[in-house]
């Protein structure tokens, strides 16, 4: 007798066809059976050694967070309600270029400075892997949702060139060639950047091209967060498009907003661009989350110029007045690489999260809200903090327009992405509320999408771009990796004031056929594993 069957579902199975009613039988980590209007019909109904009665809730493949910043996280919290909670099944991590495989001794501590206000320094986590596949391995341990994996970029040129504004060699290219090989062997499904950080900004096209053709080999894609978001933010996206073709790579574009105040109202001018490439046949999608304000680390806003050599190379020419002079004119005049082109706003910037538990007044407040109180200028302000706390504090920017926001997310190659930060005291609450968001907010009460579309965009879109052939639907065969939630309560708890507090009407989340959440609340169950690039 099978394991399980989910009675009187109202199946949305992620195709976008209408939902209808069903018993859906799981077994040994698969759906086995699916029997529709099973009580209307008089048949005989599925048994199994349990039942549970979906009366009332819809039944959807478990979604996808194409862009997440769990990489730590998965390891360090083993319960993770941060995602599970969500209805999420599979998150991919290695997102903006910086990520900790493949790595030596010397540059994986730089990276784990680089990225403390992404997912802390990891003082509590054993690094006891160096390549992709040796953290894959990791993962495969027991995490509590499946996770793939993303070669970041910046780590490579980190690894093989340094952290120095300068072209790769014919050498240097070369061995980041293979080991972007080496990666996609071991079980990656692409290549991420951060081209507004360092050290994969210093790529010049003609090297991101090189290592992409690279991917294309393997039947992977290549996630940049490229140059812009800010000034200049559509010639950033035409630029990524002209490369992917080049390259004759897929394209996925990470979490692709129209933000600053010169973007206002302009995302229909992106997506006339996405349609024209996607008419010449490229093979284009894309992640937002469901919000207007960002995240990033404050770092991050300094211009490249500023950050070249890494975090201590940084430290040193912030102590420095007049070298931190300059930076300030980049950043409050010029408009800083590392800022989108666009003059910083410091009333735009609040602080999220810090390193050093003795600056927590800090967080919770713009830099101009501290500035004030200080009786200081906002950059003496940033600057102090972070030299204080050597560069950990993360940020929240205020730069987002909702019409923008809403026009991205019915675009048909759009999915949803978290681009979710789990570290500081006060993280977006899109780290923890982007999926019901999507269902509560988008869906019911605005209606900007129906509920079998959007459940399209976070289940079969992304799993299309994975090239995941048995996740994605609610399909015989496929696995059982599967959200029950309330369409009538379904909505994110988490907000701006308490941004870690979970979502509501979503009672059970299954990973690989098994509980993760059950009745509301977090098991003890590890069921996720990593998810390895198929075999092309």
């Amino acid at each position: 007798m099978e394991e399980l069957v989910i009675r009187d579902a109202d199946v949305v199975d992620g195709s976008g066809a209408p939902w209808y009613r069903a018993d859906v039988v799981v077994d040994r980590g698969r759906i086995v059976s699916i029997v529709k209007e099973a009580a209307d019909a008089g048949c005989q109904r599925p048994k199994a050694r349990r039942e549970l009665d979906a009366e009332g809730l819809v039944l959807a493949p478990g979604f996808i967070d194409m862009h997440a910043h769990s990489d730590l996280a998965l390891l360090r919290d083993p319960d993770h309600s941060a995602k599970a909670a969500q209805g999420v099944t599979l998150e991919v991590l290695g997102q903006d270029g910086l990520s900790y495989a493949p790595v030596d001794d010397r540059t994986l501590e730089e990276v784990r400075r680089a990225i403390t206000g992404w997912n802390g320094h990891g003082d509590d986590i054993d690094f006891d892997w160096r390549s992709v596949g040796e953290y894959l391995d990791r993962l495969d341990r027991g995490i509590a949702v499946n996770a793939a994996y993303l070669i970041p970029q910046g780590t490579l040129r980190a690894l093989v060139v340094g952290w120095e504004d300068r072209e790769a060699t014919p050498q240097e290219l070369d061995r980041m060639r293979e080991l972007v090989a080496q990666g996609m062997e071991q079980g990656a499904l692409g290549m991420s950047s951060g081209l507004t950080y360092t050290p994969g900004m210093y790529a010049e096209d003609a090297e991101l091209t090189e290592l992409c053709r690279v991917v294309a080999e393997y039947g992977g894609y290549y996630c940049p967060h490229h140059r812009s978001y800010g000034a200049g933010a559509l010639e950033a996206y035409e630029e990524m498009i002209a490369l992917a073709r080049e390259a004759g790579c897929a394209l996925h574009l990470a979490h692709a907003t129209m933000n600053f105040g010169v973007n206002k109202g302009r995302a229909p001018e992106l997506l006339a661009l996405l349609d024209e490439a996607l008419a010449a046949g490229a093979d284009i999608s894309l992640d937002t989350y469901p919000y207007t304000p960002g995240a990033t680390t404050l770092a991050a806003l300094l211009p490249s110029w500023a950050s070249e050599g890494g975090p201590e190379a940084v430290l040193k020419r912030l102590a420095d007045d007049d070298t931190a002079e300059r930076i300030r004119h980049h950043m409050e005049v010029v408009g800083a690489d590392g800022c989108h082109g666009v003059p910083v706003e410091w009333d735009t910037i609040e602080i999220s999260g810090v390193g050093d538990a003795a600056l927590t007044d800090f967080v919770g407040r713009t830099v101009a809200e501290s500035a004030r109180s200080r009786g200081e200028s906002p950059w003496t302000t940033a600057r102090g903090l972070l030299l204080a706390d050597r560069l950990a504090p993360s940020i929240l920017q205020h730069v987002g327009h909702e019409e923008n926001v809403r026009t991205i997310m019915r675009h048909p190659v759009h999915t949803g992405g978290s681009d979710g930060i789990l570290q500081g005291a006060k993280p977006h609450p899109r780290a923890y509320g982007t999926f019901p968001r999507y269902l509560g907010t988008y869906v019911r009460e605005l209606g900007v999408l129906s509920l079998e579309e959007c459940v399209a965009h976070l289940t079969s879109r992304p799993a299309s771009r994975l090239r995941l052939p048995d996740r994605g639907l609610v399909r015989e065969g496929y696995r059982a990796d599967l959200v029950l939630f309330d369409p009538a309560t379904v909505a994110a708890g988490s907000t701006f004031a308490d941004p870690r507090r979970l979502p509501t009407g979503i009672p059970h989340v299954l990973v690989d056929g098994r509980f993760v959440i059950e009745d509301g609340r977090r098991t003890d169950v590890l069921a996720g594993r990593a998810v390895r690039r198929s075999p092309m």
